[in-house]
């Protein structure tokens, strides 16, 4: 990683935060949510998407890794109302699902950002 991208993921881990889907329904109405894979550095997908860097995005998307959060997935949130990470990167936000061993982490670092 650069030295400019690992200073924007440093600034992205600061605006990284916990929250519930209750506060991110007005950005899936608005169709501005991404959901992040679990398995994936939700901070190292948001570098990306903040970076402008297509080539990255483009086969996430299309190994379903990063996706719009569609109307099934939300139905689902809704129900379980997980904790979830949640980064911005205007337009967007970016969310990703914590486990149940991140959700009682007392550092509260999202996933895979602990390195």
């Amino acid at each position: 990683m650069s030295d400019q991208a690992e200073l924007l993921y440093a600034k992205l881990l600061g605006e990284t935060a916990p929250i519930r889907w209750q506060e991110l329904q007005p950005f899936f109405a608005r169709g501005a949510l991404l959901w992040v894979d679990s398995q994936r550095d939700l901070l190292a997908i948001a570098t990306a998407v903040a970076a402008d860097d297509r080539a990255e995005v483009a086969r996430w998307l299309e190994e379903g890794s990063l996706l719009k959060v569609d109307e099934r997935q939300a139905q689902d949130l809704f129900q379980r109302d997980p904790t979830l990470w949640a980064v911005v990167v205007a337009p967007w936000v970016l969310i990703q699902e914590r486990s149940a061993v991140d959700t009682n982490d007392a550092a509260q670092v999202p996933p895979a950002a602990s390195r």
